[in-house]
């Protein structure tokens, strides 16, 4: 066990088997925290939960979708049965398609908001209930620089990223007494599959990256691993009168 700023600490990471996700895990596990992963993807969870374990973590791989209200609520249940409750939330499951609203269909429309958004109220929910019963907890929903620069051919990404902002600050004000922090994390291009995934759809994939890359002060990409770092700091007591906030860590996206 870590002995760090979540020590002692359950920690539920959505989308926990690559990105984002599986860096914080890595990182929260290194803190102190015990690791509950749930992903649809069951090789890349469970493969992360063996890297945890390996290194003398608790981890539980819970595989499935964020968006299904019956499985959310199985997999809490397994949560509290594992662990006892729940500290820290970080909703990291994320998709998109990369279509603007003439060309989205209604079915992939409803897949990313299903995922980013009603994944993130559905877990949120639990949290909750969960850190209710351990006197306050953290929550943390991941948003997108889009959602206030705006951005091209990724309307039912962006829309739902929006909605995320606007759920946190509901939350925040709704269960500050309850001792629940809610904040959002904003990333700006990180290097992930899911980013990867988004380039490929282009017809010059090089050459979109290379103008998201111009795109930031900083010259370059973020990593899922500084991602991780600010996610800390929100799941952490550092960030004790933090609640309702949207924390950028865009490398300068919207500054510039």
């Amino acid at each position: 066990m870590g002995t760090g700023r979540l020590r002692g600490k359950v920690a539920v990471i959505t989308g926990g088997g690559s990105g984002i996700g599986q860096a914080s895990a890595l990182t929260f596990a290194a803190e102190g925290a015990r690791i509950a992963l749930v992903d649809r993807d069951r090789s890349a969870t469970e493969a992360t939960v063996q890297r945890l374990r390996a290194d003398g973590h608790d981890g539980l791989a819970l595989v499935g979708d964020v968006g299904d209200e019956s499985t959310v609520h199985a997999h809490a249940r397994a949560i509290a049965a594992h662990f006892g409750g729940m500290d820290v939330l970080l909703a990291a499951a994320g998709w998109s398609t990369g279509r603007s609203v003439v060309d989205e269909t209604l079915a992939d429309w409803s897949a990313v908001l299903t995922t980013n958004l009603t994944g993130s109220f559905l877990w949120a929910r639990s949290a909750v209930h969960a850190m209710r019963e351990r006197g306050g907890g953290s929550v943390i929903l991941i948003g997108s620089q889009l959602a206030f620069a705006g951005g091209q051919s990724n309307a039912a990404y962006l829309a739902s990223k929006g909605a995320v902002v606007s759920l946190a600050r509901s939350m925040a004000v709704d269960h500050a007494a309850d001792g629940i922090r809610v904040n959002v994390l904003v990333p700006g291009a990180i290097d992930t599959p899911l980013l990867r995934r988004a380039f490929a759809r282009v017809q010059e994939p090089s050459k979109a990256m290379a103008r998201s890359v111009a795109r930031h002060p900083l010259g370059r990409l973020g990593t899922a691993e500084e991602m991780a770092k600010a996610a800390l700091f929100l799941a952490s007591d550092e960030s004790s009168f933090t609640t309702g906030a949207c924390l950028m860590a865009d490398g300068g996206w919207l500054a510039g």
